[in-house]
């Protein structure tokens, strides 16, 4: 069963389309952001803290740690997807729904399972949505590598 209210986005066409898949893309992207500016401050303690201690053990904290926060942000980004796109009723399982969105959300986009024309536009923001916020996490991770690596390798 399809969401009434959401539906009534998507019977708006494509317009009502671009507008839901913007409010998904701009949540998972809040989300993202809100994710990497909270954690600043205990990476840059951390960093702060093991600053005299062996360069690995620095380096492995906080890439380590960056890499982890990038991983729960972009699943709950896929969960995010996942779970509208289940309300639409683009799929009767969470399981093709994640699935789905896991794939388009990559852009690896198998092509195994499709969806309709009433909310394929809406869709494809999940791999905007992922470009985007993978773009974000490889500047975060460049920045947290370079902060990470001995002076002398720079």
């Amino acid at each position: 069963p399809r969401n009434p209210v959401l539906l009534a986005a998507l019977a708006m066409g494509l317009w009502g389309q671009i507008a839901l898949g913007t409010a998904v893309m701009s949540l998972c992207a809040a989300v993202h952001i809100g994710l990497i500016v909270v954690a600043m401050k205990p990476l840059s303690r951390m960093d702060a803290h093991f600053r005299d201690h062996f360069t690995i053990v620095r380096a492995g904290l906080l890439i380590g740690s960056g890499f982890a926060l990038t991983v729960f942000g972009h699943t709950v980004q896929v969960w995010i997807w996942a779970l509208a796109l289940l309300l639409l009723g683009a799929f009767q399982t969470i399981e093709l729904s994640v699935y789905f969105a896991l794939a388009s959300f990559t852009t690896l986009g198998y092509g195994d399972i499709t969806l309709g024309d009433d909310i394929r536009v809406f869709g494809a923001f999940s791999a905007v949505t992922g470009m985007l916020t993978f773009g974000v996490s490889t500047a975060f991770l460049v920045g947290l590598i370079g902060r990470a690596l001995p002076k002398n390798l720079h």
